[in-house]
């Protein structure tokens, strides 16, 4: 089936001027001529629908740019460039990243090595995201509370393990459960579904870690402390005082 551009924006429900800005932004091929008469088809309808479900889903147009042109890459390779995408707006060379979280770059590598930092490279060099930059600047905050360094390592590199392990387990229930039971194996399909899903599970570990901190630091004070420090740590947990968000 053909369309002209008001009959497109009709099908698609999408003003015309969205229709020529997707195409000057390279996210809509360019239609047919026929004579001075542009001239669409159904798979500008169908890129049409997908753009605008991904924007629905809050993606940018630089993600939505990068899944149209997934071509013939592996789910993997989409759902991994989507997410990267969405990690952070910033991307720093190790350099960059040590001049801004003032933590030097050769501590920067051993903890990347710890396992404790997870680096992309990109054209052949080392790439941090937004996350990379939070959590050492978290750490550094962490440690300048008193902590011996070391013994602060030793601690990060253990939850790593852990937090490795229990995230190896929940990809593989989601592709034996999701990707692989759905009716779609498009890889958009499979992206969509990642992301609906990454907000709820980080919430449930971050809160269940939380709780769990706050209950156990509790319970040793009201244990070894004074009654004053465990009334007034109880009192700030009840009334939500503290949060999952760091900063």
């Amino acid at each position: 089936m053909e369309y002209r551009v008001e009959e497109l924006a009709a099908a698609a429900g999408v003003r015309v001027d969205t229709i020529r800005f997707y195409q000057s932004k390279g996210l809509l091929a360019p239609p047919r001529r026929v004579k001075r008469v542009a001239v669409y088809n159904q798979e500008h309808l169908s890129l049409l629908r997908r753009i605008r479900r991904y924007k629905s889903q809050g993606l940018s147009l630089a993600v939505i740019k990068r899944l149209l042109r997934n071509g013939g890459r592996s789910h993997a390779e989409a759902l991994l460039a989507a997410v990267a995408e969405e990690s952070g707006e910033r991307s720093l060379t190790r350099k960059q990243l040590a001049a801004v979280s003032g933590i030097p770059e050769p501590l920067l590598a051993s903890l990347e090595a710890a396992g404790l930092l997870d680096a992309l490279a990109v054209d052949g060099e080392v790439r941090y995201g937004e996350a990379d930059l939070q959590m050492v600047s978290a750490g550094l905050h962490i440690l300048q509370q008193g902590f011996p360094f070391g013994e602060l390592l030793r601690l990060a590199i253990g939850h790593a393990r852990q937090v490795g392990r229990t995230a190896d387990h929940a990809v593989s229930l989601f592709d034996r459960y999701v990707r692989k039971a759905g009716k779609s194996v498009e890889a958009d399909d499979v992206t969509d579904a990642f992301r609906r899903l990454l907000p709820a599970v980080i919430t449930l570990v971050a809160l269940h870690f939380q709780r769990t901190l706050l209950s156990r630091a509790l319970k040793r004070l009201r244990a070894h402390g004074t009654a004053e420090a465990y009334e007034a740590a109880a009192a700030a947990l009840q009334a939500g005082h503290l949060e999952v968000k760091w900063r």
